[in-house]
């Protein structure tokens, strides 16, 4: 049988930025309720916009274009490392055929971002194996927002997330 019949390819988002933003977050690829949505984060038990509103001591707005708009107007972008990849699942453990983006002509057309920060290990894995790290940056790990991480609870995300807010504007 045909493997990509099993695990098809799965296609990233453009990503959520402007001339303004300085913080970058990336993750890997979007899960399957993500992709089904076309919103980043579209899974109801992912913590990343909670984590967001509640950095910034605003209340989540279930409006995907507003949730867009609100990163923006703190200078943060949002994209994935991976342009494609087969995957069965959600997992980044399950992750196969990779493709990474463009993240050279993504920079360069996006010259004032300065903070890269990634919301998974596996994200980190990625780009540190196809983009490596450039002097013009400056790199941060963060614990996923996914539910997977059931080891930290969101009051310790939340706490290591906060080093985001050093960064932002607005």
């Amino acid at each position: 049988m045909n493997n990509s019949a099993i695990n098809p390819i799965k296609t990233a988002f453009p990503p959520i930025v402007d001339e303004h933003c300085t913080v970058l977050l990336l993750g890997t690829m979007p899960g399957d309720r993500s992709l089904r949505l076309q919103q980043y984060y579209g899974h109801a038990g992912n913590h990343f916009w909670k984590l967001i509103y509640t950095l910034f001591d605003q209340p989540l707005q279930p409006d995907y274009e507003q949730r867009k708009s609100f990163l923006l107007e703190h200078h943060i972008a949002l994209w994935d490392v991976l342009e494609s990849c087969t995957c069965e699942g959600s997992l980044d453990s399950n992750i196969k055929n990779e493709v990474v983006n463009d993240f050279a002509a993504f920079y360069e057309q996006y010259p004032n971002l300065s903070h890269v920060f990634f919301d998974s290990r596996k994200a980190e894995e990625f780009y540190l194996k196809y983009v490596g790290k450039s002097m013009d940056k400056i790199y941060h790990l963060l614990p996923s927002p996914s539910r997977a991480n059931a080891s930290k609870s969101f009051e310790q995300k939340l706490e290591a997330w906060k080093e985001l807010l050093l960064y932002t504007k607005g």
